[in-house]
């Protein structure tokens, strides 16, 4: 897959719209995000108070949104956030978390294997009966 660059994130920071495109999540999330307690540096302002936002700021953003993303719930990102804003000490509880949550997905991917394998068997069974002529003789329910 080819990787777009992304210019380089100015020493200012961006603006909440530019930091929206670059996540590829809406203005509204990122002001969510902060509030829920979900970003483990202070966003930095301008003068007149508006959000800028630097690469550190960014790239967290990406990590949440790839977290909730796998079905991790806020409750559990915010204890993931709080632990990495509060340093050095607790990474055993960090790792714990996440492979907790990597355990998770991974029930999830085999339920959706397992679902697309059903899927994969009604394909091919409609595939058949159409090329044999007598997909009209498939089960329906009548009324």
């Amino acid at each position: 897959m080819l990787e777009v660059k992304s210019p380089p994130i100015p020493a200012a920071g961006l603006s909440i719209a530019d930091a929206a495109r670059r996540t590829g999540v809406s203005a509204h999330t990122l002001r969510y995000y902060e509030r829920a307690g979900l970003v483990v540096t202070r966003v930095d302002r301008t003068a007149g108070g508006r959000r800028r936002y630097r690469k550190l700021d960014l790239d967290w953003i990406t990590v949440c949104t790839r977290l909730r993303a796998t079905g991790m719930p806020i409750k559990t990102i915010r204890e993931y956030a709080e632990l990495v804003a509060a340093g050095r000490g607790n990474e055993q509880d960090r790792l714990a978390l996440m492979e907790a949550h990597r355990a998770e997905v991974l029930a999830k991917l085999a339920e959706l294997q397992e679902n697309l394998q059903l899927i994969d068997h009604k394909i091919d069974v409609y595939r058949g009966r159409l090329e044999a002529g007598d997909a009209d003789r498939l089960w329906a329910p009548r009324g």
